[in-house]
C-alpha cells in the first residue's frame, strides 16, 4: 500500500486521516449529547475538559487532513457518474469540513466567552473578561452545527451504502 494517494486509490495516510476522524467523531458526538444531559458539577467540568481536548484534536486532525488533501491527487472515479452526483458529493464534503470547523470554533468561543482559559496544545489562551450573551450565542451555533453535521454524515454514509449495494461500484473499496 502506498503512503500517498495515486490516481486510482487513496494512500495509507489519507485513509488513516479519514478513519481516525471517523472514530473520534463516533466518540465525540454521543459524548457531547451525554454532557448536555448532566447537571452542573465538578464531574461535568472534568468531562467537558475531555470533550474539549477531543474536539481540539479533531480540529487539528482535520486541518492536517485538508493540508494533505491539497498536496495529493484525488483518485479518479472508476466509472462515470452523473455530473449532479459529483457536485452533490463535493458540496457534502465541503459542508462536512465546514461543519467540523464551525463546531470546534463555536465550542471554543463559547468557553472563552464564559471566561475560561483553554489549552490549545501549543498555547493557553483566555479572554480578559466574560460575555455570557455571546457565550450563549456560540453555544446555540455549536448545537445547530452538530445537528447539521449529523445530517451530513447520514447523507455521506447513505451515499456510500447506495453506491456499494445498488450501483455496485468500488467507491467504498478506495477508502478501505
Amino acid at each position: 500500500m502506498n503512503f500517498t494517494n495515486s490516481l486510482i486509490s487513496y494512500g495509507l495516510l489519507a485513509k488513516l486521516f479519514h478513519w481516525t476522524t471517523f472514530l473520534a467523531l463516533i466518540v465525540q458526538i454521543p459524548f457531547g449529547f451525554y454532557l448536555v444531559s448532566l447537571e452542573f458539577s465538578g464531574r461535568r467540568i472534568d468531562l467537558e475538559s475531555i470533550h474539549m481536548l477531543i474536539g481540539i484534536s479533531i480540529f487539528y486532525l482535520v486541518l492536517f487532513r485538508l493540508i494533505w488533501k491539497l498536496m495529493n491527487p484525488t483518485p479518479k472515479h472508476w466509472r462515470k457518474f452523473f455530473k449532479r452526483q459529483i457536485i452533490i458529493a463535493y458540496i457534502n464534503h465541503l459542508l462536512l469540513y465546514a461543519s467540523i470547523f464551525t463546531i470546534t470554533i463555536s465550542g471554543i468561543l463559547k468557553k472563552l466567552y464564559m471566561g475560561e482559559k483553554l489549552n490549545f496544545f501549543i498555547l493557553e489562551y483566555g479572554f480578559k473578561s466574560s460575555n455570557f450573551e455571546q457565550s450563549d450565542n456560540f453555544y446555540a451555533l455549536h448545537i445547530y452545527a452538530n445537528y447539521s453535521f449529523i445530517v451530513l454524515i447520514a447523507v455521506h454514509v447513505g451515499a456510500v451504502i447506495i453506491h456499494h449495494f445498488f450501483f455496485k461500484d468500488k467507491i467504498l473499496k478506495k477508502m478501505l
